[in-house]
């Protein structure tokens, strides 16, 4: 198979990456292998890229909103039968007994695994995942409609949910890229009051497309107090700001699993009348489940670039340099 993996020492493309050939992976007991159709491209998959995460497998292959079938099924794998549509996002297993994933929390396993970061992920032809991690999907919606839903979508949702958002509040969203347009019409449709902080010049007027009652440039302040925020951008600088806007008792919530550093809090201004700040961390498979289920209730509707496969490391430095709004998607079979 084709796989794009990270290489920054030999690589000759303008973000580290390398096109190279491997066997076909062959799946494991409870593992099934997927016939990639289209992978989502994601923030996270630049900072596995980039260096921002930690080396954990070496020429890893990124990539984890991962849209295919099930070729090939490992010894014991019954979940799912040759041919069956699936997908495969960012948590890819955890251990099932430490305490955080006794009480439920997942997401919050002392030994996660990643797809596209601990393990080779849908910048190839042929992605391997446990079965009881993949997602099932219709066949209505489009590859390119659905791969963006599978990280951007489901981890925006949780950043909302942990927001605190309650429908009609006043909700403000720093950054408007992949993530956070989906997110916003699962607000909207909630009703939401949305205002947008972005850089983005496409960004924002996606956004004022979408229903954003206000839509601000970076820097600028919404017109009024939040009663909940969530923070897309990896930017800590924006972290003040985004508290300074908050009413009191609100919420910012921050969806990156990266954020660069934060300057220091005054607490006055940014924490005091019970104002709070909350990191999210990957989503547990309820979120998933839930998310993709809301989205087709509501019509979630991705805006998309799509590339073909052998532009991964043209999409990945135009996310990085913000030459699309919405989310891009490599075709990897047409």
């Amino acid at each position: 198979m084709r796989a794009w993996i990270v290489d920054h020492e030999e690589a000759d493309t303008r973000r580290g990456l390398r096109l190279v050939e491997r066997p076909d992976p062959e799946p494991g007991p409870g593992q099934v292998r997927v016939r990639v159709d289209a992978c989502g491209v994601c923030r996270t998959d630049l900072h596995v890229v980039d260096g921002d995460l930690p080396t954990v497998h070496p020429h890893v292959v990124p990539g984890h909103e991962v849209v295919g079938h099930v070729d090939r099924l490992g010894p014991g794998a019954e979940r799912f039968a040759i041919g069956d549509r699936v997908g495969v996002a960012w948590l890819r297993h955890t251990c099932g007994s430490c305490r955080p994933c006794r009480r439920g929390a997942e997401n919050l396993c002392v030994v996660p695994q990643f797809t596209g970061w601990t393990h080779d992920g849908g910048y190839a032809e042929q992605v391997l995942a446990p079965q009881g991690w993949a997602y099932r999907l219709s066949r209505e919606r489009p590859d390119e409609q659905t791969a963006p839903l599978l990280c951007a979508g489901i981890i925006g949702y949780r950043a909302l949910r942990r927001s605190g958002f309650r429908p009609g509040d006043r909700l403000g969203m720093w950054g408007f890229g992949g993530s956070a347009h989906l997110t916003a019409q699962v607000a909207l449709a909630m009703g939401a009051e949305l205002y947008v902080v972005t850089r983005g010049a496409a960004a924002r007027q996606l956004a004022t497309e979408l229903g954003a009652i206000w839509v601000g440039e970076a820097g600028e302040h919404p017109p009024v107090s939040l009663d909940a925020a969530i923070s897309f951008a990896p930017a800590g600088d924006l972290v003040p700001q985004a508290l300074a806007s908050l009413d009191r008792g609100g919420v910012l919530s921050l969806a990156g699993i990266h954020v660069t550093e934060i300057p220091p809090l005054d607490y006055q201004r940014h924490l005091f009348q019970e104002r709070e700040l909350r990191s999210v961390t990957a989503n547990t498979r309820a979120d998933g489940e839930a998310f993709l289920a809301l989205a087709e209730r509501i019509g979630v509707h991705a805006t998309v670039r799509p590339y073909p496969f052998e532009a991964a490391d043209v999409a990945l430095d135009d996310l990085a340099n913000d030459r699309f709004a919405g989310a891009a998607v490599l075709q990897v079979r047409p």
